[in-house]
């Protein structure tokens, strides 16, 4: 059952990027202007985009680097997003609106290639793949992608002490149930 949902996940996906790719008049530029708020959402002319199927570490989760310091993992996802943003300048394309969020898939044309900027994210430890509420990945690429990054050990994947924040969240999602019991 599990497989065949993240295959029906995986066609979802391709249906939202070709989508995306046939609405390419409605690009816009995810560019150095956008007010960054976590590693995967930010602000642009007043309205709030996040990477779709994408999770940032969350603000105040720490792990320990290699000299033995904490770090906030989500100041490193955001500084990732920063770098990437930087150096790929991306292009951005709505494809699910919900409450005050745009949901976005982004591209950047790397040496003649379209490439898909979570996937970039994710591939490179620098951010996970979402969860939705019954923990299957929303899209199962960057799944499979996190899962090459975590037995790679690159990016925050090279910290013993990293978590996943769907584990965080879940967590704290008990811990308020426990309480309000």
């Amino acid at each position: 059952m599990k497989g065949r949902l993240m295959f029906l996940a995986g066609i979802v996906w391709l249906a939202v990027t070709q989508a995306a790719h046939a609405t390419s008049a409605e690009y816009f530029e995810l560019r150095e202007g956008a007010v960054l708020e976590s590693g995967d959402t930010w602000s642009l002319n007043g309205q709030r985009y996040r990477l779709y199927g994408v999770q940032s570490c969350l603000r105040g989760t720490v792990f320990t680097n290699n000299v033995g310091v904490k770090q906030d993992c989500g100041d490193a996802s955001l500084a990732a997003l920063v770098a990437f943003i930087r150096d790929t300048h991306p292009s951005c394309s709505a494809i699910a609106k919900a409450s005050s969020i745009t949901y976005v898939a982004c591209f950047a044309t790397i040496a003649g290639e379209r490439l898909d900027l979570g996937t970039m994210l994710i591939a490179e430890g620098c951010a996970f793949a979402a969860l939705d509420a019954h923990g299957l990945p929303i899209n199962a690429v960057y799944s499979v992608a996190e899962q090459q990054a975590r037995d790679r050990k690159v990016g925050l994947w090279q910290f013993p002490d990293i978590e996943h924040p769907a584990i965080v969240l879940s967590r704290a999602a008990k811990s308020n149930q426990e309480r309000s019991k």
